[in-house]
């Protein structure tokens, strides 16, 4: 739950550009997203998390049959769903608790559905490797229906700096989101991590084409998690996340190797982030 916390901070970052950007994109283009995703659709969306975007989609989807917000933290899910069932009395909700990333069934919906749409904000696709992607996406694309579609968010390869900038934010929270991790295990594995001899680094991999996280061991030290020890010399690092990023072409071939096909792109005024409507391949 700190950690969901933590990350709704991130996203609220002045450096941290996606967010406000995919929300400025969404603001821009809904009425050509509504249409895309047609009427009488289940809208599911994976790893949910405050839902902030969704609401727009909620906004201009009046005859939504029902939707499906799935994330692993309960407490998280649960709350943000009860806002959304609150505020949207006549759309039917079914939070649905589970690791996207690994099989889950969905409920059956309140009514006869038109078409399912995915959909994935937050460029989250750029937190596995491409081949990862690839896969992650490819079990998406053969659990729908042939009429279903895919409405993600896909951060783009933009200027170095403002990439830097936004995984090293001024504040500390995407370092104290990462060193939360840390925490965890201290808490569930036993483990004795000072998190005071750890720091947080962004670096960009150009060949990769990704930001990499890593917690770099500040003094040479010894760890224990669940009965065993781990030896970290100074300057060594533990790596916590990918976040690649694509040019249009990269990823409209990365999901077309998925059984995807783009159907539709918006970005922002400085290609900085787009949002894709994609549609199974026939």
């Amino acid at each position: 739950e700190r950690g969901s916390k933590l990350f709704d901070q991130i996203c609220e970052l002045e450096e941290y550009y996606p967010t406000r950007t995919e929300i400025g994109i969404m603001q821009d283009h809904v009425d050509a997203m509504v249409e895309a995703i047609g009427p009488r659709a289940r809208l599911v969306e994976l790893g949910s998390g405050s839902s902030l975007k969704t609401r727009i989609l909620l906004d201009h989807l009046d005859d939504l049959v029902v939707y499906v917000p799935i994330d692993i933290s309960r407490a998280h899910l649960v709350q943000a769903a009860e806002k959304i069932a609150t505020d949207y009395p006549d759309t039917p909700v079914q939070p649905l608790c589970a690791d996207y990333t690994s099989s889950f069934d969905l409920p059956e919906p309140p009514g006869p559905v038109a078409r399912t749409v995915v959909y994935y904000p937050g460029s989250t696709v750029g937190n596995f490797r491409p081949e990862q992607a690839r896969a992650f996406l490819g079990r998406i694309a053969d659990g729908l229906d042939r009429d279903a579609g895919l409405l993600i968010g896909v951060d783009l390869k933009k200027d170095v700096d403002v990439l830097r900038a936004a995984y090293n934010d001024a504040d500390g929270v995407t370092a104290a989101f990462n060193l939360n991790l840390l925490r965890r295990i201290n808490r569930e594995l036993d483990g004795n991590f000072d998190l005071d001899r750890f720091e947080h680094q962004g670096v960009w991999n150009e060949e990769e084409g990704c930001m990499e996280s890593f917690l770099r061991s500040t003094t040479e030290q010894r760890v224990v998690v669940d009965g065993t020890s781990f030896s970290f010399d100074e300057g060594e690092t533990i790596h916590m996340e990918y976040s690649y990023k694509y040019t249009l072409d990269e990823f409209a071939g990365l999901v077309g190797e998925a059984g995807f096909s783009v159907e539709q792109v918006w970005t922002d005024e400085r290609d900085h982030f787009s949002v894709q409507y994609c549609t199974i391949d026939a």
